[in-house]
């Protein structure tokens, strides 16, 4: 047997965003019925070099399948001024559970971006108004691309309102789908008007205020990874509908954390995590909500069930570099 290498081409070429977002929302709902073993993510932090490792690995069996991996990725804040690299690199180890084979070791940068993005698309087409139609986007960085990917593959995404500082950014996005959608600049205020906002940005205090939001705002708080980082004012998120990905990981570093730690918000303020209201547990958007917010933090196992939707598509295609990493011969 053969270990298949994917780079992030291949990863994007296989990654089909309406099967990831499927299997994302398998994995929320096997997270939910107890079908996943996934041990908390573990840190390894290097001040000396800026930045930290991070690892994530997960079981899940959903449905007529399951899976496991690992996926090991960074932060290093100082990469691109100081060695041309990226700020943040994964690689995601996909494996047979049967077997502990190592079926594919592949870019996990792209990954996460993709499966990031599906997630928001589920929280999406739970919580959003069903006729939602015009998205916000807060941050013109590269996850902002898969952010209007997936949710317009759930919504009837016409009108695209993008604001970052950056107008170099912004201009790349703009180029990159003004063909397909009404896409245009504007104000942070602007873009969150919109049915659906997504905030994919790096900042430490809240630039979203409840003054800006539409009447029924859905929000994909995406950016908050580090405790006392936080995207969304107080009155936001005390007056939203929350939902979350997971209790530990958003009250220690989601988008929750800061409100959390200073008692602005407990456990009485959070209306389900997102695996309840797939497994149909608790309700998705009723008719009497208002603004919703998904807190996502990102979770080993939808960094699997990606994966997985990579590996078989590129395996079945024959895509990807073959190589020998594992000697099978048993002695």
């Amino acid at each position: 047997m053969e270990t298949l290498l994917l780079n992030p081409d291949d990863v994007d070429e296989n990654a089909d965003m309406a099967e990831v977002i499927v299997a994302v929302e398998e994995a929320f709902a096997a997270y939910e019925a107890g079908r996943v073993r996934m041990p908390a993510k573990s840190y390894i932090d290097l001040p000396e070099y800026d930045g930290d490792f991070r690892s994530m690995p997960a079981y899940m069996h959903a449905g007529e399948w399951d899976a496991a991996g690992i996926k090991w990725v960074n932060s290093h804040t100082n990469n691109a001024d100081a060695h041309d690299l990226p700020t943040v690199m994964g690689t995601m180890i996909y494996s047979d559970p049967r077997t502990a084979f190592p079926l594919a070791v592949m870019d996990g940068t792209t990954l996460t971006r993709k499966r990031t993005g599906a997630a928001a698309a589920v929280a999406t087409d739970h919580l959003a108004v069903p006729g939602a139609s015009s998205l916000g986007i807060v941050g013109a960085g590269v996850q902002s691309y898969t952010q209007l990917e997936a949710i317009a593959t759930v919504r009837d995404v016409e009108t695209v309102i993008v604001a970052d500082k950056r107008e170099a950014a912004v201009g790349a996005f703009v180029e990159r789908f003004g063909d397909d959608f009404n896409v245009r600049a504007g104000s942070t205020a602007e873009a969150a008007s919109c049915d659906v906002l997504s905030t994919v940005t790096p900042v430490e205090s809240p630039i979203i205020d409840a003054a800006d939001l539409g009447e029924h705002t859905h929000i994909n708080a995406m950016g908050a990874d580090a405790p006392g980082k936080n995207e969304l004012a107080a009155d936001v998120v005390t007056s939203a509908k929350l939902v979350i990905d997971d209790y530990e990981q958003c009250t220690h570093s989601g988008e929750i954390n800061v409100p959390w730690s200073d008692g602005t918000l407990s456990d009485d303020d959070l209306h389900a995590e997102l695996g309840e209201i797939v497994a149909g547990e608790r309700s998705g958007r009723t008719s009497e909500d208002g603004v919703t917010v998904f807190d996502s933090t990102g979770l080993a196992i939808q960094d699997v069930a990606a994966a997985r939707v990579v590996y078989e598509r590129a395996n079945a295609e024959g895509e990807g570099t073959a190589f020998g990493l594992v000697d099978t011969e048993v002695r």
